[in-house]
């Protein structure tokens, strides 16, 4: 088994961030964006994708939350992508439903090399906590783009959105999980033969 890590740096007028990632740990967590309910949302992502995640983020956020958000998301999806290397051996797909709950989430990951994300949550508030819900399916998207991933999330019903943001993030999580195994032959899963 290859060492799929990955150590990602980058530093804005509007974020810092560190981040060093293992795609083949235990769900250890060091997370501080600044954001509590951020922290929270990328603590789940870790523990159940069962990637070992330690995350720093210095953000403008007496501006909004935005580019925290934003910038979180885009460096972790390049961290993942990183840590992949030539995408050699993996199950290169992975579906998931979470509940949490009342909430179920389903998300359907395809590490296909061409960016797409969707998050269809109906998320009914404007915040939770100090996250705006608008940046919730912004950060799937721009994981998405850097991951180099199509990724899908759909909420299937609940109630009460942190249960619902929640669930997504866990259902995400496992499908990366499952994605990023090395399930597959020493091969580029692809009929194209690169990804």
């Amino acid at each position: 088994m290859t060492d799929r890590r990955a150590a990602i740096e980058r530093k804005t007028r509007e974020t810092d961030i560190r981040l060093e990632l293992n795609l083949d740990g235990s769900g250890e967590t060091d997370i501080r964006t600044g954001i509590g309910f951020l922290d929270h949302l990328l603590d789940a992502f870790a523990r159940h994708a069962w990637f070992d995640l330690s995350l720093t983020c210095q953000g403008d956020l007496e501006v909004d939350d935005h580019h925290t958000v934003e910038d979180c998301a885009l460096v972790l999806g390049t961290a993942i992508d990183s840590a992949l290397g030539e995408r050699i051996g993996i199950a290169r797909f992975g579906s998931a439903h979470a509940p949490l709950d009342e909430a179920l989430a389903r998300a359907v990951v395809d590490l296909s090399g061409r960016p797409f994300g969707l998050a269809n949550l109906d998320l009914q508030r404007d915040r939770i906590g100090q996250l705006s819900c608008e940046n919730i399916p912004h950060f799937v998207q721009s994981l998405a783009v850097t991951a180099r991933a199509a990724v899908h999330v759909d909420l299937l019903r609940g109630e009460n959105d942190h249960h619902r943001a929640e669930a997504a993030f866990k259902a995400l999580a496992v499908a990366f999980r499952e994605a990023v195994s090395e399930a597959g032959p020493s091969r580029v899963p692809s009929t194209k033969g690169a990804l």
